[in-house]
């Protein structure tokens, strides 16, 4: 299984950019980057600050999707 999220597309719908998300959540934009390319999977810490700061649920945010063979 793995964790899909939909980071970037909350991020352009409120019209905020990866810089303003790093500054604001104290992390780099690289991370922010990577979160949003699956090359990455942000601690449990981190993720919660991304639902608190966009005010999204979860399963807005974060889906686990199975992996087909």
């Amino acid at each position: 299984m793995s964790v899909k999220n939909y980071i970037r597309e909350i991020r352009e719908k409120n019209g905020i950019t990866q810089v303003k998300i790093a500054e604001d959540l104290q992390v780099t934009r690289q991370t922010i980057n990577a979160i949003e390319k699956h090359k990455y999977n942000p601690s449990l810490e981190l993720a919660l600050k991304l639902i608190l700061y966009f005010n999204v649920s979860i399963e807005e945010m974060f889906v686990l999707e199975e992996d087909h063979p």
